[in-house]
């Protein structure tokens, strides 16, 4: 496992650059005709919305 520190700041910005880049695949999802690189998008689309929820729980335990 490997564990990263960041500031407030810095998961705060790491949260938006993912919250955009997660609206522009939305569009590029539907936009995509190719199922295979639909199903691609999907799973990359996964992946950071994963990346976005450890990002707030490790904010909330910091928090608490």
């Amino acid at each position: 496992m490997i564990q990263l520190t960041f500031t407030e700041e810095e998961r705060e910005v790491l949260f938006d650059i993912l919250e955009n880049d997660i609206a522009e695949l939305r569009m590029e999802i539907s936009d995509t005709h190719r199922r295979e690189y639909r199903e691609m998008l999907k799973h990359r689309e996964s992946l950071m919305k994963s990346i976005q929820q450890k990002l707030e729980q490790a904010a909330e335990k910091v928090s608490a």
